[in-house]
């Protein structure tokens, strides 16, 4: 019982981030705190080497520093570069690299199938829903938290907890 509960905490997770971003453009502070305390709790449960915890909060802590860099540019929100270290921390060292393209590149597609859209006026019928009217506005940011959680979701399997906890 939990071993399944462990196995479903991280998706969970990357579920709320990223319907929360596409809903209100924000990722909470709260749930990047969770994500990155559930990430302690489950990798002691899972046995997992204080070595290899040290070197992922060292891939997280890198992977901050630019992505708040990327923040200061405008270029990505100040949730989004906490949740990327938050799942950096995560995935590890070892699936930073296919975990990092996976985001670039489902980011990029997201950014150009919204900018595509954008183009077009909203029916009135959509216009009604406040959250699809601020995803349609030009003045309005990309919520790369889906993204972000998708890649997140697409290495999971991969990593050492998901392997502790499904035997």
């Amino acid at each position: 019982m939990l071993a399944t509960l462990a196995l479903f905490i991280f998706p969970l997770f990357m579920a709320f981030a990223a319907s929360s971003d596409l809903l209100t453009m924000r990722i909470a502070n709260w749930l990047v705190l969770l994500l990155a305390l559930a990430y302690f709790v489950l990798a002691f449960l899972a046995h997992v080497p204080l070595e290899q915890i040290g070197i992922s909060v060292a891939a997280a802590a890198a992977v901050l520093v630019v992505a708040f860099s990327f923040f200061a540019f405008g270029w990505i929100g100040g949730g989004d570069a906490k949740l990327v270290a938050a799942i950096t921390l995560w995935v590890g060292v070892g699936l930073m690299l296919p975990y990092l393209i996976y985001a670039a590149l489902l980011g990029g597609g997201l950014t150009l199938m919204i900018l595509a859209l954008r183009r077009y006026p909203l029916p009135e019928w959509l216009r009604r829903h406040r959250w699809i009217d601020r995803l349609h506005d030009t003045k309005s940011g990309v919520p790369y938290g889906i993204t972000l959680a998708i890649a997140g979701l697409l290495v999971y399997p991969e990593t050492a907890i998901f392997g502790h906890f499904i035997g």
